[in-house]
């Protein structure tokens, strides 16, 4: 049986994706995919692309991902492309849209916020028919076909549902949970690349971290909207932040 760790919206938490790798090493995983959104939001989104790079296998684009390497002279976007340098934005701007593969009989497909957008954002509560149209392609993934197995972030709540004989999820996030005040992230088990018929598991991790070291780690370098960042991390609720 193979293990693979899905994490999501690291949004430069440092703290928090460090707790989270050290858990999925204590849990003899596999491989490590991320759903993007590493930056944004926090103050360390050099360091978290840096540690992405060096820790996942493979790496899908966020919304902040694709949008952060265009100009604009909104002072807070500006602060995020300084911190980051030229090759990190031309790296995010170069990932995929989509991780697609065989595991357990199943098709699984990963992304970021839906099959068709990094920007169309579907929440648990939201309607029956939303929610089964993630399980759609699109000409922007590696496969049109409808997927058994859907995985993705962008949301910030973790949750699990069958619809239909297919499962769907939400990894949460990393760095910016909205739902409870600790990491999360996803776990996969099954055969990889097998198209028999097998067990197939997904279990939803959360992850305790360091809030006041990652709020301080803000405050040291002066980062923008600092009041709503550490109100969200100690909160878990939305304070107006862009996801």
């Amino acid at each position: 049986m193979n293990k693979i760790a899905v994490i999501s919206d690291i949004h430069g938490n440092v703290p928090a994706l460090k707790a989270v790798l050290e858990d999925i090493r204590q849990r003899g995983v596999s491989a490590i995919y991320c759903l993007g959104d590493l930056i944004g939001k926090g103050p360390s989104g050099h360091e978290t692309v840096d540690l992405v790079r060096e820790n996942c296998e493979r790496v899908v684009q966020g919304n902040w991902d694709d949008f952060i390497g265009k100009e604009t002279s909104e002072p807070v976007l500006n602060w995020h492309q300084e911190q980051l340098g030229r090759e990190r934005l031309e790296y995010l701007g170069s990932l995929p849209f989509s991780i697609e593969f065989v595991m357990s009989g199943r098709y699984i497909r990963l992304f970021h916020a839906s099959p068709r957008s990094l920007y169309e954002r579907i929440q648990p509560w939201d309607s029956y028919e939303s929610r089964l149209s993630l399980f759609s392609g699109s000409e922007l993934c590696k496969d049109p076909r409808d997927a058994d197995v859907v995985g993705y972030g962008d949301i910030h709540n973790v949750y699990l549902q069958h619809l239909e004989g297919r499962m769907l999820f939400n990894t949460g996030s990393v760095g910016n949970p909205l739902d409870m005040t600790q990491a999360s992230y996803a776990i996969l088990e099954g055969e990889y690349g097998s198209r028999e018929t097998a067990p197939f598991s997904v279990q939803l991790v959360r992850v305790p971290y360091d809030i006041e070291r990652a709020i301080q780690e803000a405050a040291d370098v002066q980062m923008p909207l600092l009041k709503e960042y550490a109100q969200e991390l100690r909160t878990a609720r939305y304070r107006g932040l862009s996801k």
